[in-house]
Formats: C-alpha cells, structure tokens, sequence
C-alpha cells in the first residue's frame, strides 16, 4: 500500500465512530436486540463487539509500533459474545470506550513517521507475518461493515413486523 492509499484508510478509520454515530441514529430502540438468525447478532451485540475489537486493536496497533517481531493476542469473537453476555452489557460505556480507543489511535497514527508502517507482528490467526498495513485494511474496514450489518439488520426487522 502506498503513503497515499494508506493516509485515506487512516481518515476513514479517523471518521469511524462519527460514521457509526450517524447509522445508530437511524434503529429504532425497540429494533436494538433484534437478530435476524438465532446466530446472528442484533444491533446491540454489534456495538459491544465493535468496543471489544476496537480496543484490541488500539493495543494491536501499538504493539506493531513499539514491537515489531512480538506476538498478539487472538480471541474468538462468538464466544466472547455469548459468555460476555453482550445484552446485558451497557451501550453508552461500549460507545465510550469505542470513541476513545478511535480517537486516541487515530492521532497516534497520523504522527507515526512512513518506516512504522513496514512493521509486522505474529498473529495466531495468520501463518504469515501480520502486517501494519494489514491491520489499517482491517480496522480502516471494521466500523463501515458493521454499519452495513446494522443496516441490514433494520431492513429485516421492518419487514419482519
């Protein structure tokens, strides 16, 4: 990925949370613990999912800059929605720590000189070294699919009524 490529995905993930904001705004509350499958998650369960990833990927993110060859954590994103009881978990304090992990590395990411972006760590979940620039595809990605998901989980829910 060139410096300018990658300098757009950063501004994307930069708007993440505003763009996230703008979607919640248009679910109806009593649609937020929907799911349109029995294995699907409802809007609630997408906002408790998007705290618990964007704040391991704030600890990724730093990890990749201050040490480059070390390894990550994985985590198995179902099961923590089950047996964290993503219902039952509050989605102002899930909003909160989404906004400060977004806004905190954002600026980390835009003072970082171009040689950072060369760095890679050790994922569980890849066999080759996982790369900076994988992990602004990634997380640059992340909001706007769950925006996605969000919105379809509307339509259904509106036509399931």
């Amino acid at each position: 990925m060139d410096t300018s490529e990658r300098n757009e995905k950063i501004e994307l993930y930069g708007r993440g949370f505003e763009l996230l904001k703008a979607a919640l705004a248009e679910v109806p509350a009593e649609a937020m613990k929907f799911k349109p499958e029995p294995k699907e998650w409802s809007v609630h369960e997408i906002i408790i999912h998007i705290a618990d990833s964007e704040t391991n990927a704030a600890l990724r993110a730093r990890k990749l800059i201050v040490e480059p060859g070390g390894m990550l954590m994985g985590y198995d994103q179902d099961k923590w929605a089950n047996e964290l009881n993503y219902h039952e978990q509050n989605i102002e304090d899930a909003l909160d720590a989404t906004r400060l992990a977004r806004k905190t590395t954002y600026e980390l990411l835009k003072h970082q000189p171009e040689e950072v972006f060369s760095h890679s760590i050790i994922h569980p979940e890849y066999t080759d070294p996982y790369t900076f620039d994988q992990w602004v595809n990634i997380y640059s990605a992340h909001i706007p699919g769950h925006i996605e998901q969000i919105q379809n989980n509307i339509k259904i829910w509106r036509k399931s009524r």
